[in-house]
């Protein structure tokens, strides 16, 4: 196992901090210090990035690749951002980002622009991945080529990624689960609508919180998840066939995008802020919708974290060979209602 700077700081007594600035000759460090953290080093058989090393020696200029999927939906347009803010500020350091989009899940797409990507040279991926075998097996193909990997927002486990950035959507599942058996009679009716099922990410999030509500409110009637793609004309759609097979339809779980058009849903058919609605992300819709009351609860994943975390994460690694202490990497879970925003 590798040895990381944490170790080497703990057995010094000093910052990781302090260990990177003597290890790399930056910044202010008594000599004695530095001697102590070089021998520690040495003994524990620390070796830095060998290519992040050359590469900042040379000053050639290092290329990270980013490619975002469903990025026009709400949230992942504020994950771009992050990844644009990001971007901005290792250009200072000249890191040139290359950031591609997606309008939804797109394996062929997404192999196109790693083949791409590839071509260019980049010297690390983030990526959000499709959860299918052919971006898996890619994924492990660059990563073997010495190029690291970090999946952001959704997540490919089973694949050779450095580490994943974004929400605990176990945890999140569970925790909406909870909530919702606070909020709906206990022999209620409760529906979830989702984005894609072939999202690692969107799926944990009904999964989890089916069982979970399954285990703490049995007598809550759970109904068969429906994927509405992101789209909110499809989560409306499935909202409205929702009210008129169920008229006592107590609440509805929406595990991502589509939020909007559930909300019109309940608005047209009279039913908003009586079929209570838990949903993701604090963007300016979703807050006007928690602000009306239609939506009762919004859990937020810190979108613009999941964007920018990822890049910066990937240039530690490629210049200073500081590997990330986690191999999940996870955002927060925060609740939003009217009365905290």
């Amino acid at each position: 196992m590798a040895v990381t700077l944490k170790q080497i700081a703990e057995i010094a007594g000093v910052s990781r901090g302090t260990v990177d600035r003597a290890l790399h000759d930056r910044g202010r460090v008594s000599p004695e210090v530095a001697e102590r953290v070089r021998r520690i080093a040495e003994e524990l058989g620390y070796h830095p990035n060998a290519v992040g090393q050359a590469l900042a020696r040379s000053r050639k200029q290092i290329k990270i690749g980013i490619i975002v999927q469903s990025a026009e939906t709400p949230t992942m347009k504020i994950v771009v951002e992050g990844a644009e803010q990001a971007a901005r500020a290792l250009q200072k350091e000249g890191v040139e980002v290359v950031i591609r989009t997606m309008e939804s899940v797109d394996a062929i797409q997404e192999m196109l622009y790693l083949d791409e990507l590839m071509e260019m040279g980049i010297h690390g991926l983030a990526i959000t991945p499709a959860d299918d075998a052919i971006i898996c097996e890619k994924l492990n193909e660059i990563a073997d080529q010495g190029i690291p990997v970090v999946t952001f927002n959704a997540d490919l486990p089973q694949s050779k990624r450095m580490c994943f950035v974004g929400q605990d959507n176990a945890r999140a599942g569970r925790t909406a689960a909870g909530l919702m058996a606070l909020m709906v009679a206990q022999d209620g009716k409760v529906a979830t609508i989702t984005g894609h099922l072939r999202n690692d990410g969107h799926r944990m999030r009904c999964t989890s919180f089916s069982e979970e509500l399954r285990c703490i409110a049995p007598g809550i009637m759970t109904l068969p998840i429906q994927p509405c793609f992101d789209r909110d004309d499809c989560a409306y759609e499935l909202t409205q066939h929702l009210l008129a097979e169920h008229p006592d339809l107590a609440g509805i779980y929406v595990a991502a995008n589509g939020q909007h058009g559930v909300c019109e849903a309940l608005r047209e058919a009279g039913r908003d802020g009586k079929v209570r609605v838990i949903a993701y992300d604090v963007t300016p819709q979703n807050i006007d919708e928690l602000r009306q009351g239609t939506i009762s609860i919004l859990i937020d994943q810190t979108a613009r974290e999941q964007g920018s975390r990822p890049l910066m994460l990937l240039r530690d690694f490629i210049l200073y060979g500081r590997r990330p202490e986690h191999s999940f990497c996870y955002t927060g879970i925060t609740l939003k209602t009217r009365y905290n925003l």
